[in-house]
């Protein structure tokens, strides 16, 4: 595939690129130990200002009526520099064309001028304790009371702590079968009975909630489209999650500044990169990511032609997320021992990034679907292949 970008876009990846750099040092871009601070609300804000969040979406929900393959653009920038967007990145990837494409009037003028001003933060209320891979097994409930839903419930593995609403799947009819029980919700995390509670990660970060609601009154105007439609729109929802150049791109800057670092750096009087196994294993790595990124610019130019992305999201995903801890690993090897000491050690190389990346990334292949179910999609949807 030869893809070229026009110079307008190559313009608006400079003049993005020159922000991102003036407005975010690279010590910060490069600190290991964010943590919850990449949901910057002040730099997610300034990006709003600029006409940068929704670029896709049409210019009455507050975008900027560009096309996908414009918002590919902005997004590898801001992935591959690392800049903190992680407050509103939810709602812009996901909640945005979500809403377009199944929210009521009235929710698409609350929540997308808000989104796409960098001001309004949206959690996803998908996975419970007992309900991840097997997503239609959720037990939280949503039981209709008047002009309200009474939810009850838990959700787990989500940024509630930082964010402003909550995506809900809940189970509104327990009497149909499990797929067709479902609805989905916007839930303002303030609401009265909702109790948040941080899980701290593998890095010592709480970026992973449990949120607990204890009879949760919401009114019935919070749902998202029509009663026990949840399913499909989870569906898509999670489509725009998988798509994304942050599969594959997580880690890219990791790899080039090891690249570098290898270059730099002598063993017995040659520098390490002209190691054959070093240098093979490295530019493996970068395969894999020009590779990954070809991916996602092919779904970018199907969206663009309005076709349906199911199946390609579904291998970018699972291409992207196994590659990125293959990044975080082979960095680390190279690394010997100091690719294994932590950010605090006055010994560590990178500033410790190799081994924060690499703990970090086991949860890259389950968070936003296993890769085992990302397989059986392709099975399915892309050879045709029967359920077992």
């Amino acid at each position: 595939m030869d893809f070229q970008f026009t110079p307008e876009q190559e313009q608006f990846r400079q003049e993005l690129r020159g922000f991102i750099v003036s407005e975010v040092p690279r010590e910060l871009r490069e600190d290991p130990t964010l943590g919850e601070n990449m949901a910057d609300r002040a730099f997610s804000k300034r990006l709003g200002q600029k006409g940068w969040i929704g670029l896709a979406w049409p210019p009455e929900y507050g975008g900027a009526g560009m096309g996908p393959i414009d918002r590919l653009v902005y997004n590898e920038e801001i992935i591959l520099n690392k800049a903190p967007v992680d407050y509103h990145l939810i709602a812009e990837r996901q909640m945005g064309p979500s809403i377009i494409a199944f929210g009521s009037d009235e929710q698409k003028a609350f929540f997308l001028p808000r989104i796409a001003g960098g001001e309004l933060g949206i959690s996803i209320g998908y996975s419970e304790p007992e309900a991840g891979s097997d997503l239609a097994s959720l037990q939280t409930s949503a039981v209709a009371d008047g002009d309200d839903y009474v939810i009850n419930g838990t959700k787990i593995w989500n940024n509630a702590n930082v964010m402003d609403y909550i995506w809900l799947a809940a189970r509104t009819d327990p009497d149909v079968p499990k797929h067709k029980g479902i609805s989905a919700f916007l839930v303002d995390l303030k609401t009265p009975g909702i109790t948040i509670n941080p899980i701290e990660d593998l890095l010592g970060d709480p970026e992973m909630c449990e949120v607990i609601f204890d009879n949760v009154r919401i009114p019935k105007t919070a749902m998202v489209g029509e009663p026990g439609q949840g399913w499909y729109i989870v569906a898509a929802n999670l489509d725009f999650e998988r798509s994304g150049i942050e599969r594959i791109g997580r880690n890219y800057m990791l790899l080039m500044d090891t690249i570098q670092f290898c270059q730099e750096t002598l063993q017995n009087g040659r520098p390490l990169f002209e190691d054959q196994l070093v240098r093979n294993r490295l530019m493996e790595r970068l395969t894999e990511f020009e590779v990954g990124r070809l991916m996602c610019y092919k779904i970018a130019w199907l969206q663009s032609q309005g076709q349906p992305t199911t199946r390609e999201a579904a291998i970018s995903k699972v291409f992207g997320t196994e590659a990125s801890q293959r990044m975080a690993r082979t960095c680390m090897d190279v690394l010997g021992m100091y690719g294994q000491l932590r950010p605090d050690s006055r010994w560590a190389k990178l500033r410790g990034r190799c081994e924060q990346s690499y703990l970090f990334g086991f949860s890259l292949t389950i968070a936003g679907g296993t890769s085992e179910v990302q397989r059986n999609i392709i099975a399915q949807r892309g050879l045709g292949l029967p359920r077992r």
